[in-house]
């Protein structure tokens, strides 16, 4: 699973840490949550060993160094257990690991511990698409979409072509067709050729699906871009990874 949720998942510890609440300009405590009152509560100086472990960890994940990450994690942890970071990160280490009962244990965690939130939601999903729950995870991806801010176009965009996979595993053709037709060329996204390129491969176009597919490698000439797309096809087993087969068959 790509790891681009965590790249927003630094929402609650490392703003508050760097707030004041005594200060004009601080944090309102008032709309604050409980853990996060408690964190404020910490002496200075374990709020900043805290929020430095928080950095170490996400720094491993994202170079994949799991175990690591995972060492890091329990040393933060040991400061303050009940950061939604925490649970959220651990549990995208599990995903690394192909973890995924462990995973969604410590999204859940994470969830109740920040509230609709569409970083951690939208992890919860992904577990529920690679483990091929699809209604489940459908479900929880039209929360995202609520959740998400107007603005975060292109995480919506992928969220809707997921919802469409799992239309079409769902026997959910129709509707699956009409979502494609949602967004066309001039979208700045690139849902409009990946979409059309999984109606093609469910038809058994490969052919057509891999024009598509160069398609969108063209328009949208950048991996950074494009990977979780990529990586969305082959959780579902209609392309192959770099490392040999897909992750699933798109027959089941």
């Amino acid at each position: 699973m790509n790891a681009l949720p965590l790249l927003a998942l630094l929402l609650t510890a490392l703003p508050l840490a760097a707030q004041n609440p005594s200060k004009p300009g601080g944090t309102d405590l008032e709309s604050l949550t409980p853990n996060q009152k408690a964190f404020l509560n910490l002496p200075e100086e374990r709020r900043t060993e805290f929020v430095k472990h928080l950095g170490e960890a996400n720094r491993l994940f994202q170079q994949k160094r799991t175990f690591e990450c995972l060492d890091v994690l329990a040393k933060a942890s040991a400061i303050f257990p009940d950061s939604p970071e925490i649970h959220n990160m651990r549990g995208s280490c599990y995903v690394e690991m192909r973890s995924f009962d462990k995973a969604l244990q410590e999204y859940e965690k994470a969830a109740a511990l920040s509230k609709d939130n569409p970083s951690i939601q939208f992890n919860i999903g992904e577990v529920y698409f690679v483990t091929r729950q699809w209604q489940k995870s459908y479900d929880v991806f039209a929360g995202v979409l609520k959740q998400l801010p107007q603005e975060a176009v292109s995480m919506a965009r992928l969220v809707e072509f997921k919802q469409l996979l799992c239309l079409l595993r769902l026997d959910r053709g129709k509707e699956a067709a009409m979502l494609a037709e949602k967004y066309d060329y001039m979208d700045d996204s690139p849902f409009h050729y990946f979409a059309n390129a999984a109606l093609a491969y469910e038809k058994k176009d490969e052919l057509k699906a891999e024009e598509w597919m160069k398609m969108a490698g063209r328009i949208f000439n950048d991996p950074a871009i494009l990977s979780a797309w990529q990586d969305t096809m082959i959780e579902f087993g209609y392309i192959k990874s770099f490392y040999g087969e897909g992750s699933g068959s798109s027959n089941e």
